[in-house]
């Protein structure tokens, strides 16, 4: 799972959203207009009925664009008065661990229902075939460009069309489902015109912890490392807060190229809470190909930071002061040891 906040910046790019195109083959000198709403701006390419008033940009899914290629995402552009078509639906649809076999019957329903699939490229690539090529259409960007994958999907939904915006693990957790209900609040529209739905899917903390054994049974919490969204000293005093209790702690987002400090603070908070032979999971790539699993200690995982096995894919457990590992597997006791003889 990934938290990426940077806008993508692809020139002379169309959308398909069920509309008609009236640009020339120079499609950076002329305007292209999609999803049925019509655009007159010029030099730039306005998508899904929004319109754009920068020179020599290209404005992504209905945001109006005007920075000067520094890649940032900006505000929303279409509203819902610029749609003339009876909406269509919008689901978020969470594919879970990355795998076919991990997808839930409904989420594979309601993507093969879906007329459009909107999505970041390397979770589109976790969709079957015989799923995507049921699709009238695919819209799928790099890293980056959260906001506007999300508003492609909405404009697409008020032009008529039935789509689904898809993410790893589960819509609800650290992803899109929220953006998706705020962009269309800023719109003027309501999840009730679009009928939108959440189709969840197995979060990585859950899939990550069957491959550990049963490290979650009693009460745990999350923490992304990430600090795109939020910054790092409220990460920081999270950390303290829980890692003063006794939960099983699930790390997400642990470790990228430009954030090494973040998790180099995280160990170090965490050792001030708790001894340093804590067990610890991690869990890289869970359901994928290149799925690595590892038991360790706390004192241990700081040094592993520099490994291929921790990474944005990778989810780590760490474990309560009851937590114990047996048989190669992370166990923390539910209770059930002071209540019952077995």
């Amino acid at each position: 799972m990934s938290t990426d906040t940077n806008a993508d910046a692809d020139d002379e790019s169309t959308s398909n959203c069920g509309g008609s195109s009236s640009g020339s083959s120079e499609a950076s000198a002329d305007t292209s207009s999609a999803c049925g709403a019509s655009s007159s701006t010029d030099d730039s390419t306005s998508k899904c009925g929004a319109s754009s008033s920068s020179s020599s940009s290209s404005s992504n899914c209905g945001a109006s664009s005007s920075d000067d290629s520094s890649g940032n995402e900006q505000e929303v552009g279409a509203t819902v008065d610029d749609f003339d078509a009876e909406p269509g639906q919008l689901i978020a649809v969470g594919l879970g661990p990355g795998h076919p076999e991990g997808m839930t019957e409904r989420a594979k329903a309601a993507l093969l229902e879906a007329d459009h699939i909107v999505g970041y490229t390397t979770y589109i690539d976790l969709i079957p075939d015989e799923i995507t090529d049921e699709a009238e259409d695919i819209y799928d960007t790099p890293m980056c460009g959260e906001v506007s994958r999300t508003e492609e999907s909405i404009d697409r939904a008020l032009a008529g069309n039935d789509v689904a915006i898809v993410g790893s693990g589960d819509p609800n957790v650290y992803a899109l489902s929220g953006l998706a209900l705020e962009i269309l609040e800023s719109k003027g529209a309501t999840a009730s015109m679009v009928d939108f739905e959440v189709v969840p899917g197995v979060p990585a903390a859950q899939s990550c912890a069957a491959r550990l054994g049963a490290p979650l049974v009693n009460d745990t919490v999350s923490v992304s490392l990430s600090d795109h969204l939020v910054p790092m000293p409220e990460i920081e005093s999270r950390l303290h807060s829980v890692a003063s209790e006794n939960f099983t702690i699930t790390i997400y987002n642990p470790w990228s190229r430009k954030r090494r400090e973040n998790f180099e603070k995280c160990c170090e908070i965490l050792l001030t809470h708790r001894d340093p032979d804590t067990p610890v999971g991690i869990v890289h790539g869970a359901g994928r190909e290149d799925e690595q699993v590892m038991i360790t200690e706390l004192a241990e995982l700081e040094e592993l930071g520099e490994s291929e096995i921790i990474d944005m894919t990778t989810t780590i457990v760490v474990g309560t002061e009851d937590t114990y590992v047996w048989d190669d597997r992370m166990v923390t006791p539910r209770g059930y040891e002071t209540k019952y003889d077995y």
